[in-house]
């Protein structure tokens, strides 16, 4: 991959205008899009298969006047006053009577009529009088004029009433409203900028970041308002992707201008650097932005659709930060060129590099003094472009300064031993098993908050205080109680009863006898006496615990009410609703962080190679959550420096933020956990010292993960003090979360214990090695390709160059195999014959030239790529022949030859016994170009052929005349194989 994201990086840096322009077209197409399409967001919530659903769902077919959505008028009397006043009551009943003709509206019922049950609707006192009001449509329904007429109406009732009255609308159709960015959100992006000039010294370095963060977030949010149109969003949903985009834009971009700005430092060319940058810290990117969107799209486990909307639209802001951070970012750099680094790092100035550089038309190229070359491109997408690894003459660079300035903080450049973080990396490192026990404890205790962790969905009360919604909300709590915010229905078919009316009045008598009903003010038939309502009011409010267990207790309650009155019970409307999808969303909590675990133990064990890492960081990630779940919980549910936050409710939590931190803070926490621990693996590596490798690759990359962490920290915390119920806990717990998480986690925890196990840390058993496939995320196989550049001749070219190659056996150590090894060199055109070994060792070694197999030991080129780092190109560019027998054995080769490969691979020639058929195949691979005169006029590369053969005889009656052809004899490896041994060859032909 490193090697792909290079010629990406070094093709946006030649191209820059044409990036620029390029993603122009797509955000004006995007934006263009979402003004189109776009019809806001909903605040509806619904989960399939739940009791209240599916309540919900029978009510709309059997009883759709209160199938909808719903409202409720509070009219206060004034202080003295009594609602039942007559101008009181007339004045309440002709708005009852007006709100009924709204459209929209299927009934206003006044609290004087004799419909309700004991006037439940009038305060006990005779302060205050509600109207039910229902509507015919769910919320999402609802028409902007009929809520705009619902609090005109209301209006129009406190001018008729007597001085000193109130009046509110509010309700489940008025309990949520838009969020939307406010200035505090903007300071986020403010403390952001600062903090990346303070990291990179350079106004231009600084602001490239918040460019590609905020354009990625433009083009993210418009694909989400024109998803609008198509399906039901919550407003949650894009301020969601608006923080995880924005935080991860801005840190994905960091990590390429910083790895540039640093081999900048070191003399390297602009574009060069763009390309090693974009390579290198861009492969850390592309894990870390994989991890997350996984996480995210992880979310679907719960079965929630509207969770899952809210996990695809997060991986989508995801995905195009990092888009948008490995194309549009290296072309920025392409204008901004030096101007990235201080004037002494820059050509002439008096920390620089003694370089010159010389502006071409389609590229620039630095050079020394002495006028020789620096840094130019190693590599390019096509194998036989000037430039690549492999057109040795084009590179004008040796391989030891190419991987010096791969690892550009090691060899020649350490990171310098002294200042905050050495002193930092020292004291936690100092005495190891303090710290890991200071840490799990302080961490421990932070948790203990959560254990009482409540999760509701947000309503009216949650509203600012001067919202409608929450007046009423407030008003009606003051006057009848916390249930009348929140009634909830029991419902079922009464079709077999003989007197529905008098069914429900007696099962309104049982319900309310239940502890916990604070009234039961409506119990009705249908018009068709088919299905039942009854209206519970309960004593505590929505999100208490109390209405939660009276939703229990009813539902425990149905089969002796089916036993007694033969009906089927169900307890559904919004507060039930709210609480199932609670339920179901604590319920997902457990599968969903074995999940997330289980993809870090999985993850971090291929790209480090070790069992330390792994558990290490998964055991962090869940002390991260705790602490970010208890101290959450502290402030939202306990109040806890509830004032200085603005926090707008308190007592209970968005449902979803739990699953939601989980899947964000495990990317977030893979991010910082692989450029800290990638950096201290590749010294230990390099140089074997487990405990130096800590310091020397915490100091190499702890500037970098502090800036990103902060910079997350603003964003998040930025929507706490302006946020409303929905987001502010959100972001809180991921503000917090990716502080503990980067600075007590990744950037002492972890330290700590990598030194407490020393080399340990670093192992893994070699079966498991074996057996997980290998990740790239620091630029290793580039690094190998630059190395190899001029191997094996300077400005030569070949199809195939091994020495001492040796392909890997499955289920062998790669150090005990004893398999022979091959060395060979071949020009393109040309055949190579692999004689001697056993059919297997012959085939294995066949699959390895053609980037099939895994190479062992020794050094490989095929076809111009270096193995196994562009094995998949060698791959693409090869086509592979198994012979079985000589009926199908024409037809194989002619498949294989219609792909135009340049370099082809056959195995079992002996299985071809008919001459016919022999001759026939020979007659291809001389018109495909086997031959040194065809090959001499194609516009491609001559076609090699490398047969794996038993004897010579069977691949010389195959391999057509008038190409050079070698054949290669097998060697038995030897204790000290010299670098220079040829194997045996003979030429034939």
């Amino acid at each position: 991959m490193s090697s792909a994201l290079y010629a990406l990086g070094r093709w946006a840096f030649r191209a820059r205008r044409a990036m620029l322009l390029i993603w122009v077209a797509v955000l004006a197409v995007l934006f263009t899009g979402a003004a189109l399409l776009s019809e806001g967001t909903e605040n509806s919530y619904s989960i399939p298969g739940t009791e209240s659903q599916e309540a919900l769902d029978a009510l709309a077919r059997t009883f759709p006047q209160v199938s909808g959505s719903s409202a409720q008028l509070i009219a206060v009397a004034p202080e003295g006053g009594s609602v039942t006043d007559a101008d009181f009551e007339s004045a309440v009943e002709d708005a009852a009577t007006a709100i009924a003709a709204v459209p929209q509206v299927t009934s206003a019922t006044s609290p004087y009529s004799s419909a309700t049950s004991e006037a439940a609707n009038i305060a006990s006192d005779d302060s205050a009088v509600i109207v039910p009001i229902q509507l015919s449509v769910t919320t999402s329904e609802v028409l902007p004029s009929t809520a705009d007429a619902l609090q005109s109406a209301g209006r129009s009732l406190e001018a008729a009433l007597p001085d000193g009255s109130e009046v509110a609308v509010g309700g489940q159709l008025f309990s949520q409203t838009s969020t939307g960015i406010s200035v505090t959100e903007l300071l986020g992006i403010a403390i952001a900028y600062v903090v990346l000039f303070i990291t990179f010294g350079s106004l231009i370095a600084a602001g490239l970041p918040l460019i590609t963060a905020l354009l990625g977030v433009a083009a993210s949010l418009s694909i989400v308002l024109a998803g609008t149109g198509f399906m039901t969003i919550t407003s949650t949903t894009p301020l969601l992707a608006l923080m995880l985009g924005l935080a991860v834009g801005i840190d994905y971009a960091l990590f390429i201008v910083s790895r540039h700005q640093d081999q900048l430092k070191h003399g390297l060319d602009p574009e060069e650097s763009a390309a090693r940058a974009v390579a290198t810290s861009g492969s850390a990117v592309v894990f870390a932005a994989t991890t997350v969107i996984i996480a995210l799209l992880g979310l679907t486990v719960a079965g929630i659709p509207f969770l899952t909307t809210m996990g695809v639209a997060a991986a989508l802001a995801v995905a195009v930060a990092v888009l948008i951070s490995l194309t549009l970012t290296p072309a920025l750099l392409g204008f901004a060129r030096w101007r990235v680094v201080a004037k002494r790092f820059r050509p002439g100035g008096t920390d620089a590099a003694p370089i010159e550089i010389v502006e071409h038309a389609d590229a620039s190229t630095a050079t020394r003094e002495d006028g020789s070359p620096v840094a130019s491109s190693p590599l390019d997408l096509d194998p036989h472009a000037t430039g690549r690894p492999g057109d040795a003459g084009q590179v004008e660079e040796t391989a030891e300064e190419a991987a010096r300035s791969i690892d550009d903080d090691d060899g020649e450049h350490p990171p310098a031993r002294r200042g905050f973080f050495w002193g930092w990396v020292r004291t936690v490192t100092r005495w190891p098993a303090v710290t890991i026990v200071v840490i799990v404890g302080l961490l421990g205790l932070a948790t203990l908050p959560a254990a009482h962790l409540r999760l509701a969905l947000p309503d009216a009360g949650s509203l600012e205080e001067d919202a409608p919604g929450r007046i009423a909300y407030d008003l009606i709590a003051e006057h009848f109680g916390p249930g009348y915010n929140g009634p909830l229905i029991v419902t079922g078919t009464i079709i077999e009863s003989t007197d529905p009316v008098a069914l429900m009045d007696d099962l309104a008598a049982s319900v309310a006898a239940v502890d916990g009903v604070a009234a039961v003010p409506l119990a009705t038939p249908n018009e068709t006496g088919d299905t039942g309502i009854v209206q519970v009011i309960p004593e505590g409010s929505p999100d208490s615990e109390a209405t939660k267990a009276l939703v229990a207790e009813l539902r425990a309650m149905h089969d002796d009410w089916q036993e007694q009155y033969g009906v089927d019970l169900s307890v559904t409307g919004y507060t039930a609703a709210g609480i199932d999808i609670s339920a179901r969303l604590a319920d997902a909590l457990l599968p969903f962080g074995l999940l997330v675990i289980g993809l870090s133990l999985v993850l971090l064990a291929m790209v480090f190679r070790s069992i330390v890492v792994p558990v290490t960081a998964a055991l962090g990630y869940a002390l991260s959550v705790g602490a970010a779940f208890g101290l959450t919980s502290a402030v939202f549910v306990d109040g806890v420096l509830a004032g200085p936050l603005n926090v707008a409710d308190v007592g209970t939590v968005i449902s979803f933020m739990p699953i939601i931190l989980m899947g964000v803070l495990f990317g977030l926490a893979m991010d910082y956990e692989v450029f800290l621990v990638s950096r201290m693996r590749e010294d230990y590596v390099h140089h074997g010292d487990a405990e130096s490798a800590v310091d020397t690759g915490f100091l190499s990359s702890a500037r970098v993960v502090t800036a990103a962490a902060i910079i997350m920290f603003a964003v998040f915390a930025a929507f706490v003090p302006e946020g409303d119920a929905s987001i502010q806990p959100i972001a809180f717990g991921l503000a917090v979360g990716v502080a503990i998480d980067a600075f007590v986690v990744r950037m002492s925890l972890i330290p700590a214990v990598l030194v407490l196990f020393g080399a340990r840390a670093w192992w893994m058993p070699r079966s498991l090695d074996r057996m997980l496939p290998h990740f790239d995320i620091e630029g290793e196989g580039l690094a190998e390709e630059f190395a190899l550049a001029d191997w094996p001749s300077p400005g030569a070219r070949f199809a195939i160059a091994a020495e001492g190659v040796r392909a890997a056996v499955p289920g062998l150590d790669d150090e005990t195999d004893a398999s022979p090894h091959l060395d060979a060199i071949v020009p393109p055109g040309a055949h190579l014959v692999l004689l001697g070994g056993t059919d297997g060792e012959r085939t294995r070694l066949l699959l390895a030239l053609g980037g099939r197999a895994r190479v062992a030991a020794g050094r490989l080129k095929s076809v111009g790529f270096v193995v196994p780092p562009r094995a998949s190109a060698v791959r693409a560019r090869s086509a592979l022949v198994r012979f079985t027998d000589s009926a199908t054995a024409l037809d194989r080769v002619r498949s294989a030859l219609d792909a135009r490969p340049e370099l082809l691979l056959l195995d079992g020639v002996e299985e071809v016994g008919d001459p016919g058929v022999v001759g026939g195949i020979r007659s291809l691979l001389a018109e495909a170009g086997g031959g040194a005169a065809a090959g001499a006029v194609r516009r491609r590369p001559a076609l090699t052929i490398v047969v794996a053969a038993r004897d010579d005889d069977a691949a010389g009656r195959m391999l057509p005349e008038g190409a050079p052809s070698q054949r290669a004899h097998l060697a038995e490896p030897a204790a000290a194989f010299p670098a220079d041994t040829a194997a045996t060859l003979t030429t034939a032909g």
